[in-house]
């Protein structure tokens, strides 16, 4: 876990938005004088950095990206949990928790925009997210094991279908008076400088096997597609039906965000794109065929494609088709089952081609019509010393083989746990990255 201090923590360095707007809704909405001093400064700095004229190239180039218009590769890395190592709390100046989250937050774009300089987009947003509660399934999962980054096994609390009675549906409440309070104190540290604004992210995909797995247990699961298949069918299709209830609550109510700015999107790069939010757009309640979808299924790596298309992705497409793009998949290898989810995905624009994937077999299949958002395996710079030449010769075969098919491509580097305490891994993985691209492509 990243350890801010006095009990904030958070396994994702803060970096996708609905981890950090969790840890900020757990705050008291409040900031000290001192601590908006110094918050204030550092806005300045963002704002500097999101002026120059750099940035727009950068959100053009995500959108033409996007388009499947011809670019060269862009390149994305979140140090992820090593952001750690690059900004311990301990540099931390705010001695307040909120504003040690915001702190955190702008520190790392800094350190992104003047230092790692990848392609991503500096802007002069401050989201603010509703403040709420939400009951869980009815029944608790249960780990054993963890803790800092370790293993842990999943244990079933669901050992019998017949216990299904006691799943519940989830529901949210938002609190409105603590909600009013938290956007109120950012107004009162950053207007004038950046745009606070509400901005809410409450998935991090429509995976929908995760959940099934904490319920049902790992080995359940998948023995289920034979010795039960019936019983696992009952239970992906409660997830589907209380996954599709969350997304109409939030719809309904009004608290769904867009999700083509620059913000971390699925587990691909940034969502930057011209033809979102699309028509109707109403500002004050966002639909979901305004956003970019997202889901994947990391769990089921060693089903079949036929079971994955008879036990997972039936699940997964009622709620895909209301969104206006879709992306798909993670750390799991789509080979086998990337036919099924361009013939049954609807509006499929980005697909993840994974560290574990045949590359050139993926990017025969994408093409020019699919982004091909490409992960390098994160144990490269997970070394004190790297080797430059092997991440060299593993950019240039990818970039070769995305080249030759015409594949709209981007490169990422995510999952990274350590950088071995050497933050130039992450500079230099950007640069050489960054030179084979142009090597390829020029």
């Amino acid at each position: 876990m990243i350890h801010l201090g006095n009990g904030v923590e958070d396994a994702t360095g803060f970096s996708w938005l609905f981890c950090m707007n969790l840890a900020v809704g757990r705050q008291e909405p409040e900031v000290s004088k001192e601590d908006k001093t110094i918050l204030r400064g550092l806005a300045q700095k963002v704002k500097q950095l999101s002026e120059l004229p750099i940035q727009k190239e950068r959100r053009d180039l995500w959108a033409a990206h996007h388009s499947l218009k011809e670019t060269r590769p862009l390149v994305f890395i979140d140090p992820e949990l090593a952001w750690f190592e690059i900004l311990p709390g301990e540099n931390l100046r705010c001695t307040g928790n909120l504003a040690r989250i915001w702190e955190y937050r702008m520190r790392k774009e800094i350190i992104w925009q003047e230092e790692i300089q990848d392609d991503r987009v500096c802007c002069t947003v401050m989201p603010v997210p509703h403040v709420f509660q939400e009951t869980g399934f009815g029944i608790e999962k249960k780990t054993v094991g963890g803790g800092y980054t370790g293993a842990y096994e999943i244990m079933s609390v669901l050992p019998d279908y017949d216990d299904m009675s006691k799943l519940k549906f989830r529901h949210i409440t938002i609190d409105q008076v603590k909600s009013e309070k938290l956007l109120s104190a950012a107004h009162d540290v950053f207007d004038g400088i950046l745009e606070v604004r509400t901005e809410n992210a409450w998935w991090f995909s429509f995976g929908l096997t995760v959940d099934a797995i904490h319920l049902r247990g790992f080995e359940n699961f998948l023995l289920d597609t034979y010795d039960n298949p019936d019983g696992l069918h009952a239970l992906m299709r409660f997830l589907g039906t209380d996954a599709m209830n969350r997304l109409d609550f939030l719809e309904q109510n009004g608290l769904l965000s867009l999700n083509n700015g620059g913000e971390f999107m699925g587990t691909g790069g940034y969502g930057w794109c011209d033809e979102l939010p699309g028509e109707p757009f109403d500002s004050a309640r966002v639909s979901p065929h305004n956003m970019w979808g997202y889901s994947e299924s990391q769990e089921t790596v060693s089903m079949s494609s036929e079971a994955f298309d008879e036990f997972v992705l039936p699940y997964q497409l009622p709620l895909l088709s209301r969104f206006g793009l879709n992306a798909y998949g993670c750390c799991e290898p789509l080979d086998t089952r990337i036919d099924l989810l361009m013939k049954k995905v609807p509006r499929l624009r980005k697909v993840t081609v994974s560290p574990w994937s045949d590359v050139r077999m993926m990017a025969e299949k994408l093409g020019k019509d699919y982004v091909y958002c490409w992960k390098m395996n994160p144990s490269c710079i997970a070394l004190e010393r790297i080797d430059e030449d092997a991440i060299r010769t593993c950019a240039r075969d990818a970039f070769s083989v995305t080249k030759e098919y015409g594949c709209p491509a981007e490169v990422l580097m995510r999952d990274v746990r350590t950088l071995a305490g050497n933050k130039r891994n992450a500079i230099r993985w950007v640069e050489i990255v960054r030179e084979e691209s142009e090597r390829v492509y020029c």
